[in-house]
């Protein structure tokens, strides 16, 4: 995030003072260029609205409609309109919402895990649905660089690319002239352009904060025992009161004045970056249990236990003396977790203001104001449950549970706003609640849970049943409005499985003498790359290290197919303590894959059994001493696992005639609705004819 705002704030001081010039101009410029989706002409009357509920799974689904808990859906079952729906290899939200996006696989657009790896980087991981390009030219006017990006400078600001590749299907629907809007859509930031009027899109799960990274908060707190100051997630501050009120200003780091030359060519410390922080003050009153903070001029008092409202947040960015200086807003909610005997100021994620825009989450720009015009201000980022804060335990289940709600609420008061703009064409609405809660609370019973009795998992688990219950109620109101003219679908883009245990995949192949030397811990870090085979990034990815490919590469174009073939052999005869197969299938890349982006698969694809995954540490491609270990961490559920251990739920009020659909069936089902045929790159089939 810190990056796409260079070329803002350069742009915004540079062209302040022609503010009139730019307003003339802008005059004379036509209508449909400037009101975002225009009515459409192609739609014709015609509907489709698609429900995604992230994370619904099919048993469980199929469980509670058995005991008469889903009526909507069961209703929507016995008229032929419910299957399990075929999730991506592997399935990943990322990947598998990019199916639907596509109508094809990865090969066709290139997202294949969470995190990639940068071959010209010999291991570098990169995170798969977005990448932040440097910037060129540039004039440096003492301690700032200016990125003027209009003749006859024509520099390049650094930028951030959507990394998925191909034809998302709305650009079919665009060209005819059918409205689509989606909210908040994953896979897709920043999201892709509307050429011709007839798109909108709100961002989802690839969305940043405005720090430029996912789900950052800030805690404040005096526990005099607790001295981590940063951690996988999030920042933390320690200070004391002095007569009841903060012993110094504290600060709210933000995003960083990405005008100002690099750290390494300046001075100050970065502590006293003061372009990077908003500084504010705390006071606390024990006998009432309450807390004020003084901040930009306002004063927010909060009881403990409360959360605040939005509020909103403005940093200042200083730019050469004759340039005015640039404000970058933002959001965020503060919540007073405690007050005595340790005092805790949680501060969640600094959104981008959806009123004010910073940064393109919106296609258009205006349809992030229009949206906060009727609703406020409400959150942008693609995680919105504060789910790094529960996975680092400052947050407990019950903190953790009522945020998410909150989520879920705002998600249905937009619900209520996109029902209410709608017209015909396409709608689409996405929920994280099942997904983002389920991580935590999904438990099933097989076995005891990690880190929760028994009547607490299965009171998490009665949790996640009566998120299903909302969404059933929010399918039938819609169906109550729309049922009888237009196509409604629900749908899932996987299930979701326990994580009991975790394997280590880097440990693995360096103790099978694939990944040298035989004391490497880190793949970044102490991997001799002369005599490494293969390494793990990500979280079902494993890489050769071919020459040619990578760039320490080692082993030649013959070996490989050998290499391959031993490798899945012995990862598929991989057994636990107890016998229980740890590996239900290893996918080659080379065919699963087929496209124009299936050079970038990686070589092989762990699919992990039920109840097993990736280590927390394989991800960035470290090493523990042990290859297979129990899941100790509050994540307790998870999703990435064999394709066919997860799939995810189709309902429909029509029936499905395919008997087993695939995510990559819902675009083209959609764009035959609408009388257009199904493009050449698309490899689904229409749901309702096949």
């Amino acid at each position: 995030m810190t990056d796409r705002l260079t070329s803002s704030l350069s742009r915004r001081a540079f062209l302040k003072g022609a503010a009139a010039t730019g307003a003339a101009a802008l005059a004379g410029a036509p209508m449909a260029l400037l009101s975002g989706c225009g009515k459409g002409r192609g739609a014709g009357g015609k509907r489709v609205i698609v429900i995604g509920v992230d994370g619904m799974d099919p048993v469980l689904a199929g469980q509670m409609m058995d005991a008469g808990r889903l009526p909507t859906f069961a209703r929507l079952a016995n008229a032929g309109g419910f299957r399990k729906l075929g999730t991506s290899t592997p399935p990943q939200s990322p990947v598998a919402w990019a199916n639907f996006i596509n109508g094809a696989g990865p090969g066709s657009h290139g997202l294949f895990d969470f995190i990639h790896r940068d071959p010209s980087k010999q291991a570098q991981p990169k995170f798969s649905i977005a990448e932040t390009h440097p910037g060129h030219g540039g004039w440096e006017i003492g301690d700032h660089r200016l990125y003027l990006d209009f003749w006859p400078f024509d520099d390049t600001a650094p930028y951030t690319e959507l990394s998925r590749q191909g034809t998302p299907f709305w650009d079919y629907l665009d060209k005819a002239a059918v409205d689509s809007t989606f909210y908040n859509l994953p896979s897709n930031y920043p999201p892709s352009k509307s050429k011709y009027g007839h798109h909108r899109c709100l961002a989802g799960l690839g969305t940043t904060d405005l720090l430029g990274q996912y789900g950052t908060y800030q805690l404040f707190h005096d526990n005099t025992k607790d001295r981590i100051k940063t951690e996988g997630g999030g920042f933390r501050t320690f200070f004391y009161f002095e007569n009841g009120t903060c012993d110094r200003p504290l600060k709210l780091r933000g995003p960083g004045n990405s005008a100002l030359i690099e750290p390494a060519r300046r001075s100050k410390r970065p502590e006293e970056y003061t372009d990077d922080f908003i500084e504010f003050l705390v006071h606390r009153d024990l006998d009432s249990r309450t807390a004020a903070i003084e901040i930009q001029g306002r004063r927010l008092l909060l009881t403990e236990g409360q959360w605040s409202d939005w509020v909103t947040v403005e940093f200042d960015h200083s730019m050469p003396w004759f340039l005015p200086d640039a404000n970058v807003p933002g959001i965020c909610r503060f919540y007073l977790q405690s007050i005595h005997p340790i005092f805790r100021l949680y501060v969640s994620p600094i959104n981008v203001d959806p009123s004010q825009p910073a940064a393109a989450i919106t296609e258009p720009m205006s349809f992030a104001r229009d949206i906060s015009d009727q609703l406020g201000l409400f959150p942008t980022t693609g995680f919105q449950e504060a789910y790094n804060a529960r996975r680092n335990n400052i947050f407990s289940d019950a903190e953790y549970a009522d945020q998410g709600g909150y989520i879920l609420e705002k998600r249905l008061e937009l619900l209520d706003y996109a029902l209410k703009e709608y017209d015909d064409g396409v709608l689409f609405f996405y929920f994280s609640s099942a997904d983002m809660q389920g991580h935590f609370f999904w438990w099933d019973g097989e076995g005891p849970n990690p880190v929760r009795s028994a009547g607490q998992a299965k009171d998490n688990m009665e949790h996640i049943r009566t998120l299903y219950e909302r969404m059933d109620e929010t399918v039938a109101r819609i169906l109550k409005d729309y049922g009888d003219r237009a196509t409604v679908i629900a749908m899932s883009d996987h299930g979701f499985c326990n994580f009991k245990r975790q394997f280590s995949l880097n440990t693995w192949l360096r103790d099978n003498g694939y990944l040298f030397p035989a004391t490497a811990t880190d793949v970044m870090a102490d991997v001799d790359w002369s005599g490494t085979q293969a390494f793990g990034m990500g979280i079902n990815s494993l890489y050769l290290n071919l020459a040619g490919r990578e760039r320490d590469g080692i082993v030649s174009p013959a070996q490989r197919g050998a290499l391959l073939d031993e490798l899945v052999d012995k990862l598929k005869a991989l057994r636990d303590d107890d016998g229980q197969t740890v590996i239900s299938d290893v996918h080659r890349g080379d065919r699963a894959y087929h496209g124009p982006a299936a050079h970038l698969a990686p070589d092989l694809v762990i699919g992990y059994n039920r109840g097993y995954r990736s280590s927390w540490d394989t991800t960035l491609g470290k090493m523990t001493e042990d290859v297979l270990s129990d899941n100790t961490a509050a994540w307790s559920a998870d999703h990435c696992s064999d394709p066919a251990v997860v799939p995810g739920v189709l309902f429909a009020n029509r029936p499905i005639a395919a008997k087993a659909p695939t995510l990559t069936d819902l675009a083209p089902s959609v764009l035959a609705h609408f009388g257009l045929t199904k493009p050449s790159d698309m490899t689904g089939s229409d749901l309702f004819t096949t």
